[in-house]
């Protein structure tokens, strides 16, 4: 259950399901991830709302949940789930922490699957994620969206997942929707919202 709950904490939704997508060009490719690593660096914290959808075979109907994420450089995350229940995730020195409704606990974040898929998510926010070894990246793009899909490279963590999609709104630098395939065909989706780029986060937000 942590893993899925994990995993569905790394993707966004893409809203444009009929949008046509073609691959960027080599120079586009280049200036897409020069832009978004040059334009990242500046951030030390990012907020945001967001909306997650899951999707499961063995489900008639989908897995909808809201909550908030915080990020803060270097390496600190924090997803916290309100509705329809109350659950959070806190990456911080190489640890988990988990508050479900009450019940703590942690976990060791040195795992390569955890490590990998957490280093990810930061490097969305600061353009590294371009640079990690463990996963190849095409590039596509349509009227809305440029958009990077991420494969995994390594045997252990393509036992979990298929692919991850970030998509950046053509005038923005930091990704608003993730879309992400698990390696059984289920599904997880997050819309990011009202997004805050350097604005102070409590140090309440990073602990349970």
């Amino acid at each position: 259950m942590i893993k899925n709950i994990v995993f569905g904490a790394f993707i966004l939704m893409a809203n444009c399901f009929f949008a046509q997508n073609t691959a960027m060009s080599s120079a586009e490719a280049k200036t897409f991830v020069t832009r978004i690593s040059s334009e990242t660096k500046e951030i030390k914290t990012l907020q945001s709302d967001f909306i997650q959808t899951k999707k499961m075979d063995f489900l008639d109907k989908n897995i909808v949940t809201q909550g908030k994420m915080s990020l803060k450089s270097p390496n600190v995350l924090s997803w916290k789930y309100l509705k329809p229940y109350q659950y959070s995730i806190i990456f911080k020195d190489n640890k988990i922490f988990i508050n479900d409704q009450g019940k703590k606990t942690s976990v060791d974040a040195k795992s390569k699957t955890f490590e990998k898929i957490n280093k990810l998510i930061v490097g969305s926010s600061n353009g590294k994620m371009f640079n990690d070894p463990e996963f190849s990246v095409i590039y596509m793009k349509n009227a809305n969206y440029n958009i990077a899909k991420f494969t995994p490279k390594s045997a252990q963590l393509l036992k979990y997942i298929k692919q991850i999609e970030l998509h950046f709104p053509k005038n923005q630098s930091t990704v608003s929707q993730v879309n992400m395939t698990e390696a059984s065909g289920d599904t997880t989706n997050i819309v990011f919202k009202n997004t805050k780029i350097n604005a102070p986060i409590p140090a309440s937000e990073f602990s349970l």
